[in-house]
């Protein structure tokens, strides 16, 4: 796909994401670096009106996302400052087509992680977290069909990604087992799901360390102060009318949204 149709697939994505309606399969997105091209030319127009990039989120960490989204491996998507919200939030259900709440873990970077030649270890992405905290994302499906719109067109359109929560924020311990961590989900009070932090690539810094190869691979690297969702520790709860939510990760705390 040559540049121009890279533009044209951006302009396709900057008015879906713009007008809420649903986007289909991009014609011509065959690869998912090329839904990766798209999507750094379609966040630079959408920071004018969302704000500027200041996460990023990993779709498909765990095995089961993957099958429901079909795709082969993770996707990375970018997420907007006026999009973030602190625990607890309240957001109008309105805003989405068809939202559902996934259970997090995420973490902020102290230090950068630039792109170079040679890969990234994982004591070195460990090394660059400042922080680690609970969080849901608002994941809105979105699409006219999300088993056939394709991992690179879920990548040109930050994989889903419509909101997110963050807990608070504690100093990042390398001693704590991650991939052991329990996570509950609850909605209206009533507990729906669980998981561990193994669902997360097999482990959390797992993968944080595949979005610090994937970023290096791509010539764009991840600048400090950003904050990356690494994946849901349980199913998406999809959202049919008002409820609210609570997700608890052990040792992080717990993270509260309403939707209204």
């Amino acid at each position: 796909m040559q540049a121009t149709n890279h533009a044209e697939a951006a302009v396709q994505v900057i008015r879906h994401r713009l007008s809420g309606t649903p986007l289909g399969r991009i014609p011509g997105l065959v690869a998912l670096d090329q839904g990766y091209a798209v999507q750094a030319l379609a966040n630079r127009a959408l920071e004018k009106a969302l704000g500027p990039v200041v996460g990023l989120k990993i779709g498909g960490t765990a095995e089961n996302t993957r099958k429901l989204i079909n795709v082969e491996e993770p996707v990375l998507g970018e997420v907007f400052a006026s999009t973030v919200r602190r625990s607890p939030a309240t957001l109008s259900r309105a805003l989405f087509l068809k939202p559902g709440i996934e259970t997090e873990i995420a973490v902020r970077l102290g230090r950068d992680l630039p792109p170079r030649p040679e890969s990234y270890r994982r004591e070195e992405v460990a090394a660059a977290i400042a922080t680690i905290m609970a969080a849901i994302e608002v994941v809105d499906e979105r699409y006219v069909d999300f088993k056939t719109v394709g991992g690179p067109t879920l990548a040109a359109d930050n994989v889903y990604n419509a909101a997110s929560v963050l807990g608070p924020e504690r100093p990042f311990d390398g001693s704590l087992a991650l991939e052991r961590l329990a996570a509950r989900t609850l909605v209206d009070g009533r507990e729906v799901a669980t998981g561990t932090g193994a669902a997360l690539l097999g482990h959390p810094l797992d993968a944080l360390l595949f979005a610090a190869e994937k970023r290096r691979r791509l010539g764009r690297g991840l600048e400090a102060g950003t904050f990356l969702s690494l994946g849901t520790m349980t199913m998406p709860q999809w959202v049919e009318g008002p409820a609210s939510f609570r997700i608890e990760v052990e040792a992080l705390g717990a993270v509260e949204l309403a939707l209204v």
